[in-house]
């Protein structure tokens, strides 16, 4: 998200100079950044037609009509979400994305999502497991359950629901081969969430629970709501259960008022776990966050500095994890061609790890085909198939 409203409105203006010179485009400003900045991106450039906040995705066609009747519109209100009947586009047609909660009502001093995505909606669960049939209906194999804090996932509704019971309601649907889901808040997971994942083999053995830092006095500067001991038993419960689980996260480093000391825990926190992977990134002011107008800011030679620290140790400890399936003989769903070697497959293990292997995309295209591990890499796997 670094300087996301700069290269926004640098991308607006191009738009813009094309409506100046008479080309018939309508331009349409959506998102987060649409979200935040509201009226003021119509004040900077008034050749903007449409802006709306993520809660209105599913109401563009009304949105557009209104700018088809001449109007300016400006659609940033937070709004209850409607279930949206039209078909997404899918980026693949083998895995998919399904939306099961929108908005957050964290608390984060450093995040802007609460602010610009609205407070916490769940999707009735009938609606949920509707779009996942209709998916295997098409040939998905594998979908993904993607929500701010997934946990948080029916705590909206009445009378309430766990997520937990979601996934037990979602383990069964005929074609579906595969389910994951993103992302975990260490405030909320419970240890259901680790047995239903045991129990239910399409339930991939993967967890991604950011930590964001492994200190208990930057967590709280965070607004982050645990504490490293908490967030280390989940490890423990997860790594008892399902032994061969990944476990992925998030961290992000030069916090405000972040010591030396206390970077170092950061890194002592991923010794003791060591991750698959660590999605890393240095501090930078949000606009309308708390932790943006705080006087104790770290210099950007700092922050660089512990970046690149911590992505060396990220990337050892992932090269780490990946030996651990070498010579193991796993199955793994084909995704498709590699487009750089074009011989070569692409797929993933049940843990999320890529793996490339020679093959015929063609024939193999969204298979679970049997691939054993011939050579590890920090974030992918080689393999033949077996």
């Amino acid at each position: 998200r670094d300087h996301a409203e700069q290269k926004v409105y640098s991308y607006i203006g191009k738009q813009a100079e094309r409506k100046r010179r008479g080309e018939s485009v309508a331009i349409v400003v959506a998102g987060c950044v649409a979200q935040q900045e509201g009226e003021k991106l119509l004040r900077r450039v008034p050749e903007i037609d449409l802006v709306m906040g993520p809660q209105y995705a599913n109401r563009i066609g009304d949105l557009l009509e209104d700018v088809i009747n001449g109007n300016q519109v400006v659609a940033t209100e937070a709004a209850p979400i409607t279930e949206d009947m039209t078909r997404p586009q899918r980026a693949s047609d083998v895995c998919a994305w399904v939306n099961i909660i929108y908005g957050c009502n964290e608390r984060c001093t450093y995040c802007v999502v609460p602010t610009t995505r609205g407070v916490e909606q769940s999707r009735p669960r009938a609606s949920i497991r509707k779009e996942m049939e209709e998916l295997a209906s098409f040939g998905y194999k594998e979908v993904t359950l993607l929500g701010q804090n997934i946990d948080a996932y029916g705590r909206d509704m009445e009378p309430k629901q766990r997520f937990s019971d979601l996934l037990e309601y979602l383990a069964d649907i005929d074609g579906i081969e595969r389910i994951r889901y993103v992302t975990s808040h260490p405030r909320y997971m419970s240890l259901s969430v680790v047995e239903a994942v045991a129990k239910h083999p399409k339930l991939c053995q993967m967890f991604h629970v950011p930590f964001q830092a492994g200190d208990d006095d930057v967590l709280k500067a965070m607004g982050r709501g645990h504490t490293v001991e908490q967030y280390l038993k989940i490890i423990e419960r997860i790594r008892t259960l399902l032994p061969d689980a990944a476990i992925t996260a998030d961290a992000i480093v030069g916090f405000p008022g972040e010591t030396e000391e206390q970077f170092q825990h950061t890194l002592d926190l991923m010794d003791t776990v060591r991750f698959d992977q660590v999605n890393t990134a240095a501090y930078s002011p949000r606009p309308n966050t708390p932790a943006a107008t705080w006087h104790n800011q770290l210099t950007e030679e700092v922050k660089a500095d512990r970046l690149q620290r911590i992505n060396r140790l990220a990337t050892q400890h992932a090269l780490e994890r990946s030996e651990r399936y070498l010579g193991r003989t796993l199955p793994v769903l084909v995704e498709g061609r590699n487009p750089k070697m074009t011989h070569q497959v692409k797929g993933r293990l049940e843990q999320g790890r890529p793996v490339l292997f020679a093959g015929d995309a063609n024939e193999l295209k969204g298979k679970i085909v049997d691939v054993k591990i011939i050579e590890a890499n920090a974030y992918f796997l080689v393999g033949e198939q077996a």
